[in-house]
């Protein structure tokens, strides 16, 4: 048995003003073939599981280009062919090939290119064939095309939100793989267009028990896997929106009816699954009253939407500012995107004073820059955080403690959201010790910061990021959707 891996990844708000090009392939994540470390990351977990089984088991692995790029805008239409057309020519070389394991994201989109990964796909299956496995794991955040499903045998999402099972999910998807190349099962996809766009995480309900309950259905009654695509609603695609999809031993229909019936139990669960967000006055003085009342345990505030990860800047100011003017203090930031602003702080050095002006860069909506006198606490060539099994990369880095409070901030150069505590704790910032955290992710914390906070606060305090899909000026996006139209199935349902 002779099995090729690649990785080709990133998530492309269309929106976003920072453009994504081949140097954000190389800052964030690049391995050529044969060289990806032993630990995952988000989006190449199937290679290392791949690599695990193929040493238990003796078949045969060939190693592609592993690359990810933090979420950002549109995708330089050279990037994306060049790194495209360097994978497809690997597989050529490795040819011939029993089954084809992928681990992409399934929200890239380019210049010229609305369907990244479809066209990706498609090139596959020209090259290799109809009789060769091909199979991928991707992000839910992405767009499920038809394309996607007719160009692949096996497709399977990461089930959790925060994506604290993209190991456990990669391994799923290569267990298929394997069982399908020794003949034990015969994968059959559908899936159901739910016509809706929301936010569905699963560190609470509903979507705690519906994540459950599609767990448990999975490997009973010939049903081999189950995803929620949950859609990405930063990008102005055909394909937008919520998808359920299901793979079954050899049944077809059965696969369809139970996709379509769960994607209608999402749908019946619209404007229930988002978490609950404040304005940020209403957060900032809960975050306060929280930090007195129970001191001892920090209290997390997350900026929803000024959200690296979700394909903005992540130079936001406008909570910051507003702690700053209401003089709240004992507060660590995570982080701030500014490489200038890095740059000054690697020039001056640990200890140094200086005037920086930070963040508010990249466009008016996340709030102008800050002025302030500064001390420079750390500057290292690069820090990082963990992201569960990952190492995530901030790139050059530096923390400041602006003048006369104890407020810190990390300034980064390599575009994160924020995922786990040793953001902080790596550069010398204690978070324990700290009233409040304010970290720039949707949640993806969630699951880093739950057992040490006293409690979550999510604030919406605007951004650039599209976050209202029934204000969204979508030019592509041409079926009715739910909350954009009210019934998007009809009387039929």
């Amino acid at each position: 048995m002779r099995i090729f891996t690649a990785s080709f990844a990133t998530e492309t708000n269309t929106f976003s003003p920072v453009p994504t090009d081949r140097a954000s392939f190389d800052m964030a994540f690049y391995a050529a073939p044969g060289q990806h470390p032993p630990t995952p990351t988000l989006c190449s977990a199937p290679m290392v599981v791949l690599r695990r089984r193929a040493i238990a088991e003796g078949f045969d692995l060939v190693e592609g280009t592993a690359t990810w790029a933090e979420p950002g805008g549109l995708l330089q239409r050279q990037t994306f062919e060049d790194l495209r057309d360097q994978i497809l020519d690997e597989l050529r070389a490795a040819m011939p090939v029993d089954g084809v394991v992928l681990g992409l994201h399934g929200a890239m989109v380019a210049q010229g290119y609305d369907d990244c990964e479809g066209d990706f796909l498609a090139r596959i299956r020209a090259l290799v064939g109809p009789d060769v496995l091909v199979a991928a794991e991707l992000d839910p955040h992405s767009h499920l095309t038809p394309k996607r499903v007719a160009n692949a045998d096996i497709l399977a999402a990461f089930l959790e939100f925060p994506h604290t099972d993209f190991v456990e999910r990669a391994e799923h998807v290569v267990d298929l793989a394997l069982r399908t190349l020794r003949g034990e099962i015969k994968p059959t996809m559908a899936s159901f267009d739910c016509r809706m766009v929301g936010v569905f995480p699963t560190s609470r309900e509903p979507m705690r028990s519906f994540v459950d309950r599609m767990k448990a259905m999975q490997g009973r009654d010939g049903i081999l896997s189950i995803s929620l695509i949950h859609g990405f609603m930063a990008a102005d695609v055909p394909e937008l929106g919520t998808r359920m999809l299901v793979i079954t031993d050899g049944e077809p229909a059965k696969a369809a009816e139970v996709a379509k019936r769960l994607g209608l139990e999402i749908f019946a669960l619209r404007g229930t699954t988002a978490m609950p967000m404040l304005e940020t006055e209403a957060g900032l003085d809960r975050a306060v009253a929280l930090s007195v009342a129970a001191p001892g345990k920090p209290v997390v505030v997350a900026d929803v939407w000024d959200n690296p990860g979700g394909g903005v800047a992540g130079d936001g100011t406008l909570i910051l500012r507003r702690i700053l003017e209401r003089q709240i203090d004992n507060v660590a930031v995570a982080t701030i995107w500014d490489p200038m602003a890095v740059t000054f702080c690697l020039a001056a050095g640990e200890g140094a004073r200086l005037m920086l002006r930070f963040g508010g860069k990249a466009g008016p909506d996340g709030g102008a820059p800050i002025d302030a006198d500064v001390t420079v606490l750390k500057a290292v060539p690069e820090g990082w955080q963990s992201f569960g099994a990952s190492r995530v990369t901030l790139g050059a880095t530096a923390v400041i403690r602006i003048e006369g409070t104890a407020v810190e901030v990390i300034l980064n150069t390599n575009r994160t959201q924020t995922f786990e505590p040793d953001i902080f704790s790596n550069l010398g910032i204690d978070p324990a010790a700290k009233a409040i955290l304010l970290v720039k992710s949707t949640n993806h914390f969630h699951a880093g910061f739950a057992p040490v906070a006293a409690e979550i606060i999510y604030i919406d305090a605007g951004a650039p990021y599209p976050s209202d899909p029934r204000r969204t000026v979508y030019r592509k996006l041409t079926r009715p959707l739910w909350p954009r139209v009210d019934d998007p199935h009809g009387s039929k349902g």
